[in-house]
């Protein structure tokens, strides 16, 4: 792990929506659990559910409950279903992160929000609560499947952006907080930052060699 007054020296920092922004599981925890309920599947452990933030859903429906080829894509549907209506703003931006995205747009830092959550979903939830306003560009996933991993949504706002200059200066930070934030950005050469108030945890970040470990969003402006 890097020194923590290394952060200076990154020009674009990429965010995680998920965990990261925004506090979103009750609304994530209810679509998952309406989905289940059509398949008969009752699940009353939150945590269980938990493990749904982050990851794409058709890995996290065939991993967790065996769902797989068009139930899986039932699944799916019957979770839009759920979050389009209701479940999108069960979510709130967590405390300190507006005031450091502000602050660092003042320090001439670029901002992008890269987000495996699919782009109809982002930018209604970046503009209902203010966000939009400090990204350059904001880049998720598509509804298709062609775009749903977070490599891939990485490699979208690089080449979307022009930034592969900035990528070979190792001037790019993801800013996440799971595993699949550390394993996107690694593919393509940039460093990670695992955030400790989301949904991953400090062991998670150290077995898969985050490049930094962080407590709160202030601490990017060290």
């Amino acid at each position: 792990m890097q020194a923590r007054n290394d952060f200076s020296r990154f020009s674009s920092f990429f965010w995680d929506l998920d965990g990261t922004l925004t506090c979103s599981a009750e609304g994530i925890i209810n679509s998952v659990r309406y989905a289940l309920e059509s398949f008969g599947i009752k699940e009353p452990e939150n945590e269980k559910l938990k493990r749904f933030i982050g990851p794409p859903l058709s890995e996290s429906f065939s991993v967790f409950y065996g769902l797989k080829g068009e139930d899986c894509k039932k699944a799916i549907e019957k979770y839009r279903e759920f979050y389009t209506d209701r479940g999108i703003f069960q979510n709130g931006v967590y405390e300190g992160v507006a005031e450091t995205l502000e602050a660092l747009k003042k320090k001439g830092k670029k901002l992008y929000v890269a987000t495996s959550k699919p782009e109809i979903f982002m930018f209604r939830i970046l503009e209902h609560f203010g966000l939009s306003q400090y990204f350059d560009f904001a880049g998720g996933a598509d509804t298709v499947g062609l775009r749903n991993e977070k490599d891939k949504v990485i490699q979208y706002v690089i080449e979307h952006e022009g930034l592969q200059e900035e990528q070979k200066n190792d001037r790019i930070l993801m800013v996440g907080d799971r595993k699949h934030d550390i394993l996107g950005a690694r593919k393509h050469g940039i460093k990670c930052c695992g955030v400790l108030w989301g949904y991953g945890w400090r062991e998670e970040f150290e077995e898969f060699k985050a490049d930094f470990i962080i407590s709160r969003p202030e601490e990017l402006l060290d």
